[in-house]
């Protein structure tokens, strides 16, 4: 296993989160529909998306030339060790003027994250961990909310905008959790819902489909604030498989049967 400094790389990679927010910042309100491009049915790209990512890489390749770099808009490589980007989760959100966007950077050792952050330009807020050191917002020590199971929760989640073929699974699952906890958000960053997961201002957090980096940084932050996270089987392959739970053990461990029953074999 390679050695990192990890108090050195999560410095870094806090200061990459900001060096691309402020992309998003400069252009905050100013999109031309020209400038909007459609991945696939409801899954959309900005020149802001790409000019964020540009320069979370150049700054990070400034600093560790040799550390290899995967992005969503761009692509990169994955490696024993790499950086792990979305410059902009929440790009509806930022197309619409939605104000809730963030930048995700986490550190990937050996298939799994070592450090995560995760910033909300619009508030300067700004969540960061690293493996066995903790997670922050804006300094201050996160921990999961204390609940002991679903009953009066909030829980956040995010819609199938990808997948609309399993729209009725995601219903059920919705409709289960909703008859259970006090309330269901849908804000639109999976990133910024784990590390609000890890803060403790939602109690839970679920969703399906999403890729590697909507949730690497969110989900150490979640680990490192005493929560758990997991896959639709209660594993660990939630990097693979794009479906994740996450928050206190006791919600997880309540979410997780509802989640199973509404999709079936879905890891």
């Amino acid at each position: 296993m390679r050695s990192l400094n990890l108090d050195v790389l999560l410095d870094t990679a806090v200061q990459a989160a900001i060096v691309g927010s402020r992309v998003l910042l400069e252009n905050f309100g100013k999109l031309k529909p020209s400038e909007v491009e459609t991945k696939a049915v409801n899954d959309f790209v900005t020149r802001v998306d790409r000019e964020s990512e540009e320069t979370i890489r150049a700054f990070l390749r400034s600093r560790y030339p040799d550390l290899p770099f995967l992005g969503e808009e761009e692509g990169g490589e994955e490696a024993e060790v790499f950086w792990l980007v979305d410059p902009l989760d929440g790009t509806t959100n930022y197309i619409h003027g939605f104000p809730f966007f963030s930048v995700s950077v986490a550190l990937i050792q050996e298939g799994r994250p070592v450090l995560g952050v995760v910033y909300e330009p619009l508030r300067r807020d700004l969540f960061a961990g690293r493996r066995g050191g903790g997670a922050y917002r804006n300094h201050r020590r996160l921990r999961v909310s204390g609940r002991t199971g679903l009953a009066g929760t909030l829980i956040a989640t995010g819609f199938p905008f990808r997948a609309k073929h399993m729209l009725d699974p995601y219903l059920e699952a919705f409709r289960r959790i909703f008859l259970a906890a006090s309330g269901v958000r849908r804000a639109g960053s999976a990133a910024l819902d784990l590390a609000m997961t890890a803060a403790g201002v939602v109690d839970g957090f679920f969703e399906f489909g999403l890729s590697g980096w909507d949730i690497a940084a969110g989900a150490l932050l979640v680990q490192e604030a005493g929560g758990v996270v997991t896959d639709f089987q209660g594993g660990d392959r939630y990097l693979e498989t794009g479906n994740v739970l996450a928050g206190p053990e006791p919600v997880v461990r309540e979410l997780l049967p509802l989640v199973q029953e509404a999709f079936g074999g879905i890891p």
